[in-house]
């Protein structure tokens, strides 16, 4: 893989000032398979300069919205032609299984370019309001203003054009940081990006680590920050955002709950579970890592979900038959396997799984995939998010119950319940406090539809209209 030499500043490739460089390293194979420039403050400080003239006087925020959807729809095209190498690069770089990078890492993301452009369509942009004293309201949508969109390394492209795409829907010049694990698929995305020729300072990306973030954050020529990644980030950057009055929206953990009704089929249990708990290796700010049960059928479900675990095949993201690849660095290795010494250590029964290497495979940051059951909710494998491939199985004793420990936690991110009886279903699914939430699937991240937290899971929505409405402030102009 060929290394680079420059990073993307306001339409033009630019080789940092101060030189520094981020190796990328391969998850599997624990070897450096490219180079990549680090921005530094001079390239930050020249992406916001041009950011914030295409916003004061370019043409970008002062086009119609049928033009900007129309470079959107054309940038989902150019996206489409290339998605194959995207969704190469993203197994590569953080070992993500070839076969779950395919649609999600990289098809996903072209679909939400369309889908964003579609609900820009249909949003109104100004609309006419009787006032209550008489005379007319003119309600106005119009852009926020410079945006810096800070992204994590596990679902690099879908992040990143979650805040992208509304972005440029409602005519905000953006600067997005890649993680230092993740930064060659957003490169790929700048090579994409200069091809449809956007005006001076609309976009910009910037790899870096977290210095180059807070140099975002704290830039008084940003007027946004959109950020996924951590509770404990995310508090720290709304820190800031609020003694500066900087509009933010915080995408951050997770530690949700798929909830099984005692009507449940325990095989159709254990897959959903799969795809739920165990998507992207855990890697997954929305997995359902807490498998709720009744104790009537305890015994069952925990089988189940076991003999699931045990049959998934571990190893070489690339192959397709893989199911579970490596954590992304060996910090995230070493996070995970101390929490599955602790379940130990807490009295927690391990049913699959544990914290040895998995079986057939000598090299590479893995983690054996790993079912504890009699898990109370106060353990720390219950209360914390892991990210990995680590499932805690808590019994309940009746609906009400089951609610009741779904609730009990700091986060309030995604959710899922598992029955025969959809009403009974949709019943338990409004009382969960959580920003989403599934019926007899995972909860999917519908374009369509806003994402985002309760709690400690974050302010604010991603994807809808919602989404696209925090790129937007609100003017009303009033006359007689």
């Amino acid at each position: 893989m060929a290394d680079h030499q420059a990073v993307y500043v306001a339409g033009q490739w630019v080789a940092p000032e101060a030189g520094d460089t981020i190796d990328v390293v391969s998850p599997h194979s624990e070897r450096v398979i490219a180079s990549v420039p680090s921005a530094g403050k001079a390239e930050v400080d020249q992406a916001v300069a041009a950011a914030r003239e295409a916003f004061d006087h370019g043409p970008w925020p002062r086009l119609v919205p049928a033009d900007r959807l129309a470079v959107v729809r054309k940038l989902a095209e150019r996206y489409g032609a290339r998605r194959r190498e995207m969704s190469a690069i993203i197994t590569d770089e953080m070992g993500s299984p070839a076969a779950f990078t395919k649609f999600a890492q990289a098809t996903l993301p072209m679909l939400l370019l369309n889908a964003v452009a579609d609900i820009g369509e249909a949003l109104p942009w100004e609309e006419r309001r009787a006032g209550a004293f008489g005379g007319e309201l003119l309600v106005r949508r119009e852009p926020v203003g410079v945006v810096a969109a800070i992204i994590p390394w596990n679902m690099p492209q879908f992040l990143l054009v979650g805040k992208l795409a509304p972005a440029l829907v409602a005519g905000c010049p953006i600067i997005i940081k890649p993680a230092p694990e993740t930064p060659l698929d957003a490169l790929l995305l700048a090579e994409i990006i200069d091809e449809l020729e956007l005006p001076a300072g609309a976009v910009s990306i910037l790899p870096g680590g977290a210095e180059t973030g807070e140099l975002l954050v704290s830039h008084p020529g940003v007027d946004k920050v959109a950020f996924t990644g951590s509770t404990a980030v995310g508090r720290q950057i709304a820190a800031s955002c609020g003694s500066q009055l900087k509009r933010v929206s915080l995408e951050l953990g997770g530690k949700s709950a798929a909830i099984v009704l005692d009507d449940a089929d325990p095989a159709t249990v254990a897959e959903g579970v799969k795809i739920a708990g165990l998507m992207n290796s855990g890697q997954a700010c929305v997995a359902q890592t807490r498998v709720l049960v009744p104790e009537s059928r305890h015994g069952e479900y925990v089988d189940a979900v076991a003999a699931m675990v045990d049959g998934l095949v571990v190893g070489d993201p690339t192959d397709l038959s893989t199911e579970i690849g490596p954590m992304v660095a060996k910090r995230q290795q070493d996070r995970v396997r101390g929490y599955i010494q602790d379940g130990i250590k807490s009295g927690a029964r391990l049913v699959a799984g544990g914290a040895e290497m998995p079986a057939g495979v000598d090299s590479g940051w893995y983690v054996r995939p790993t079912v504890f059951a009699e898990v109370d909710n106060r353990m720390r494998i219950a209360r914390e998010e892991i990210f990995g491939p680590v499932l805690s199985v808590i019994a309940y004793r009746d609906d009400a119950d089951a609610v009741r420990i779904a609730n009990d936690s700091d986060y309030g991110l995604s959710g899922s319940v598992w029955t025969a009886d959809h009403e009974r279903g949709l019943d338990v699914a409004r009382q969960v406090r959580t920003g989403s939430f599934g019926i007899n699937q995972p909860y999917s991240m519908d374009p369509a539809g806003p994402f985002g937290g309760m709690k400690a899971s974050g302010i604010g929505r991603e994807l809808g209209r919602e989404g696209l409405e925090g790129y937007l402030e609100t003017k009303v102009i009033s006359s007689s």
